[in-house]
């Protein structure tokens, strides 16, 4: 359980985009997780080993699967969109939860719940309304360009999350600046 403050502040950085990810499509990273734990790129936290397991891997594709696809039906994407809020924050703290191996389970569990929730509950929260503003705007027909954008950005940032975390944070960062810009009410 002895690590480095640098090898820590990447496993952050890891769950981090991990989680930031879960925001935009909550199977996305488990699965991304689960095939570089696979690879041997990402060690696990103990008790979250299962995840690099190929019964895992399988699993989180086929919820992947299922996932994209009902974002592309109009309707139930908003539903999922409300439902799955929950479900983005509980995904956000296990897989930031998940590559802090080496630090103690108060600390891992506390980072998670913190950091970890909140990220993915605040992206969730985020894409939530851009459909909102898309389904009032366009009568939901173009929802698939919104749900076509949001995959490619959750498998996009969890690859990066694992090959560059560092990249990763710095690029959740950023679209939180922008978003947050955006969303601010024109002053004239």
């Amino acid at each position: 359980m002895d690590a480095s403050l640098g090898e820590v502040v990447l496993a952050v950085c890891l769950g981090l985009g991990l989680a930031a990810a879960a925001g935009l499509r909550i199977f996305v990273p488990p699965f991304v997780l689960s095939a570089a734990s696979l690879l041997g790129l990402v060690k696990l936290a103990p008790g979250l080993g299962w995840m690099g397991s190929w019964p895992a891997l399988l699993a989180f594709g086929v919820a992947l699967g299922a996932e994209i696809s009902a974002y592309f039906v109009p309707w139930l994407d908003n539903l999922l969109d409300a439902l799955g809020a929950p479900l983005a924050v509980l995904a956000g703290v296990v897989l930031l939860a998940a590559p802090l191996e080496s630090v103690s389970p108060l600390t891992r569990w506390t980072l998670a719940v913190l950091v970890g929730g909140a990220a993915a509950g605040g992206v969730h929260i985020g894409a939530a309304l851009l459909r909102k503003a898309s389904s009032l705007a366009t009568g939901g027909l173009a929802n698939w360009v919104v749900a076509t954008g949001e995959a490619v950005m959750a498998f996009s940032l969890a690859v990066l999350a694992v090959v560059l975390p560092l990249l990763a944070v710095a690029c959740v960062l950023l679209a939180l600046a922008l978003a947050r810009r955006l969303a601010r009410p024109a002053r004239g």
